[in-house]
């Protein structure tokens, strides 16, 4: 996101690891985590995007959520608007 001020500063924002993502053409490049992000903007909508982790990173932001929430959570994902879309939407409404 270009205006990191849109997200909600007290929204709920969730990050879910899908996949490794190691780029195998650069290895000086770390294994990462390639997850699903669920962000709240500040309109209240909830978009979603992809953001790649370092495992240590990862692993130090707590556990909240129990497996109803995260079902949720991912359901609400599959139905979010796609970063990309919401800002092309966006700056389209702004207009020139």
């Amino acid at each position: 996101m270009r205006d990191h001020r849109r997200a909600a500063r007290l929204g709920m924002h969730y990050l879910f690891p899908t996949r490794v993502q190691q780029l195998t053409h650069r290895p000086e490049v770390p294994l990462q985590w390639r997850c699903q992000q669920l962000l709240t903007v500040s309109t209240g909508e909830q978009i979603w995007g992809l953001l790649d982790v370092l495992p240590d990173t990862f692993d130090k932001i707590p556990e909240t959520l129990d497996t109803a929430s995260k079902k949720d959570i991912v359901n609400r994902i599959e139905q979010a608007v796609k970063v990309r879309e919401w800002m092309e939407r966006t700056a389209a409404d702004a207009g020139p």
